[in-house]
């Protein structure tokens, strides 16, 4: 901010010190010395008054800079408040709408964000009961599988030893057959 109140001062001065050089030039031989020390006084208020006005002109220029600094960093409840009635003012005013705007939108966003994180958890809840639902179906289907195989293999064994008695059967016929018809 230095810089902005050198940038006003220094031109400020600079008319001052012409001034009292033209003063000067006009008759350094015809002045008294009184008049000296009003030129040296004249020095001394223009300095002053370039000082005045360069910090009357860079102090709201600081605030609002300042202001939007802390607005950069994500500090949005910060204000900037100036007595002036001029440009800087409205600036200021306009500074302290964009926070506002701001600190509500990220208000409204966070108040969403945790209406969607309730609707999520509600519905992952929901598809979490319908998944323990499934797994107990795939479960219990699982045991009823198992035990119709087993139930299966004892009936195929059924089947294998009736087919072996049935052969035994035969081959007992058979002989009985032949048997018969060599008694005959």
């Amino acid at each position: 901010m230095a810089k902005f109140t050198t940038k006003i001062i220094v031109p400020i001065v600079l008319v001052g010190v012409f001034a009292i050089a033209v003063f000067v030039a006009m008759g350094v031989d015809k002045m008294a010395p009184g008049f000296y020390v009003v030129i040296l006084l004249f020095a001394v208020y223009v300095f002053f008054f370039g000082l005045a006005v360069g910090q009357n002109l860079s102090s709201p220029m600081k605030k609002l800079l300042d202001r939007a600094v802390q607005l950069s960093k994500g500090n949005l409840s910060g204000r900037v408040y100036l007595e002036t009635k001029d440009e800087f003012a409205e600036l200021a005013n306009i500074f302290n709408k964009i926070s506002e705007e701001l600190e509500a939108s990220r208000y409204q966003e966070a108040t969403a964000e945790k209406s969607v994180g309730i609707k999520v958890q509600a519905r992952t809840q929901e598809l979490q009961e319908t998944i323990n639902a499934l797994e107990q179906k795939v479960k219990n289907r699982t045991i009823e599988m198992e035990r119709l195989i087993e139930e299966s293999n004892r009936l195929q064994e059924a089947v294998r030893s009736k087919g072996i008695e049935a052969e035994q059967l035969k081959k007992e016929m058979a002989d009985l057959k032949k048997r018969a018809s060599k008694s005959k």
